[in-house]
Order: structure tokens, then sequence, then C-alpha cells
């Protein structure tokens, strides 16, 4: 990547940034919430990715200066001094050319939509149920740095402290952008509590990452569902375990079912059930828009499939890598407290450095 070939794009750019502006100052666009959202991220974006490059290239400017001065400056003492000047703004470029990078990216269509996260145990008992314990704390801690809202749709404990199932959404910026990465096969290497031998075990939990879809843009046909009322089970105190309570939802088109059995109130929960069917059913028609793309370069990110093993966590090596990416960081203790942002910057900067090619050979 140079500066021409970024320049030539962000020239293209301006003329779409006119057109963002022109529909944004038109009030029509605010009567869609999605739609006026996206747009406003867009907007906002560009505008944050052309002070950027008029930085990085005045940046780039002095750095230049400064080499042709220390050529033919004499004075030792000076010379040092440009020395560490030409020193830091190496660094400065560096660090602004790659927040260019990542700025470039045209935003995700999803990016402007809140998520519904879920996290299942798979392969690996008990074991697999206390890592998707732990990564669902990772989350939420996480979630609380970026003070993102967070709202618990369903979960389910399991003996030794883990859980069955969590799903939750995530309110705030940047929430879709940042948590995408998630979806797929978590792998946990580690000794587990219950192995008196010592003895490393590999387990596996399952993350899905889903944009939460408007209930205007799902159209739900009512006669297109199946609606079964049933007793909770598990905690949940008296009238949960002895009332209907429970609400499970099948939309008998796509055989998608969700249950929701949280909350006390059959209403509350039958809310629940929706807000996740809608988006199911989102995932489930862009997978199917992506399907009819296949011949076409597949993003780096992933399918998003909950079957591709994304990431995986070796204890005992303090290693946790990411297989996609190529990324590797031995922080794995910081990042089970939540300290999530080192490893999402190494992943978004490989990730725009790889998306930015593909526009580059698309232009």
């Amino acid at each position: 990547m140079t500066p021409g070939d970024i320049s030539r794009y962000i020239e293209k750019q301006k003329n779409h940034f006119k057109e963002l502006e022109a529909r944004l100052s038109d009030p029509a666009i605010y009567a869609d919430h999605l739609e006026s959202k996206k747009v406003s991220l867009e907007h906002r974006k560009l505008s944050s990715l052309f002070k950027l490059y008029d930085r990085w290239t005045e940046a780039l400017q002095e750095l230049e200066d400064n080499r042709s001065l220390l050529e033919e400056e004499s004075d030792g003492e000076l010379s040092e001094m440009i020395a560490d000047d030409i020193a830091a703004l190496e660094a400065e470029t560096l660090k602004l050319e790659k927040q260019v990078q990542i700025a470039l990216i045209p935003p995700d269509p999803n990016s402007a939509r809140n998520i519904i996260v879920e996290v299942r145990p798979a392969a690996g008992g008990d074991e697999a149920a206390l890592f998707a314990g732990e990564l669902y704390r990772v989350y939420t801690r996480f979630a609380e740095t970026q003070k993102w809202k967070v709202e618990i749709l369903d979960y389910t404990v399991s003996d030794l402290g883990g859980i069955k199932g969590a799903m939750f959404s995530l309110a705030g910026d940047d929430v879709y952008s940042k948590m995408k990465y998630e979806s797929g096969v978590h792998r946990v290497q580690r000794v587990p509590v219950t192995e008196s031998g010592g003895r490393i075990h590999t387990s596996t939990v399952t993350v899905s990452v889903m944009g939460e879809a408007e209930e205007v843009e799902m159209d739900i046909n009512p006669e297109d569902l199946r609606i079964d009322v049933f007793r909770a089970s598990g905690p949940g105190g008296q009238c949960v375990n002895t009332t209907d309570s429970a609400v499970r939802i099948t939309h008998i088109p796509t055989g998608v079912c969700v249950v929701s059995q949280q909350e006390k109130s059959q209403h509350r929960n039958k809310d629940l059930a929706m807000r996740v069917l809608r988006a199911r059913l989102l995932e489930h028609a862009q997978q199917q828009e992506m399907a009819k793309q296949a011949a076409e370069k597949r993003s780096q990110v992933g399918t998003g499939d909950r079957s591709e093993r994304i990431r995986t966590y070796n204890f005992p090596q303090n290693r946790v890598t990411d297989h996609r990416f190529g990324v590797s960081m031995y922080n794995l203790p910081l990042l089970m407290e939540g300290d999530f942002e080192p490893l999402l910057e190494e992943i978004t900067a490989v990730d725009s450095e790889r998306q930015f090619e593909s526009l580059l050979e698309n232009q």
C-alpha cells in the first residue's frame, strides 16, 4: 500500500461523501432508523478517514523534510535533534498508516446493528461448560469497558459453575464491528479441574454473533409461526417453575426454532423469543445471499459458521492463537479478564490489510 494508492481511492470517496451529506440533509431518511444510522456511520467513518489521511500525508512530508535537512546539517548537536525527530516521525507515520488502512475499509452491512451473542459448550463435557462460562464473562467484561449495554436473553447454569448456554444482546457503538470476529468454534487446551492426573484436555465452545434485526425489516407472517408454551425448567423462582411461562417459537418455512424461558412473564419471553427469531432469520437470509455469491472471493473473516474453528486458547503455553489471521499473543490471563482490545487490534489490522488489497484489485 502506497500513499499514491490511497490518494486515488480517497479522491473517489470524496464524491461519495458528498452524496452521504446530501442524504443526511434530507429529513425523509430519519423515518428509517436503521438506514439513517447506517448512513450516519458511513459519513462519520469517511470524515475520520479524511482527517487521518491529512495528518498522515503531513507527517510523511515532515519526515522527508527532516531527512533532507539531516543530510545537509553539519552541527553535531543539531543533527542529533533532527535524528530524534525523524525517529518519532517514523513511528508516527507507521501508526497513522495502520489507522488509515483500517479506516479505508467500507463499513460492513451489519455495522449499524446491535447484536445478539450466543455462547454454548460443544465437545468436552463439564470442561466445555466451564470454558463457555468463562468466555461469557470475557465478553460481558469487555462490553463494560466499551460502555455497551448488556441484556441477558437466556442463561442456563451447569454443574461445577459452568453454563449450558447463554444468549445476550449488546447495544452501543461499534458492537458488530468488534464482535463479528467471534463467530465460530473456540478451542481450549488446559488441565481441567476435574482431571486428577494433570493431563491436558481439549474442549470446544461455539459462539454465534448475529446482527439484531429491526421489527420492520423482517416481515414475518404470523401464519408461518408455531408458538408453544410450557413450564420453564431449572432455577428461576417459584413462578417460573409452576406456570407455563416458557415460550418456543418455530418458523415453519425455515425450521428455525427459538426458546425463551429467562423471564417469569410469558409475554416477556415471547418478546425475547421474537427478537432472537428475527436475528436468526436475518442471519439465515444473509447466509443464503453469501451462498449465491460463493463463486466470488470469500470474506477473510470467514463464513461466521459455528463449525469453523477460529481460535485456540492454550493455557499451559499462556498463548491465544487466532487461526484465520495468523495472530498469536501471550497475554491469556489478561484476555480472560476482559482485556480483549490488544487481540482485536491485531486481528483488525491483518483483516483490514487483506480487505484493502482486495479493494485495490477491484478498482
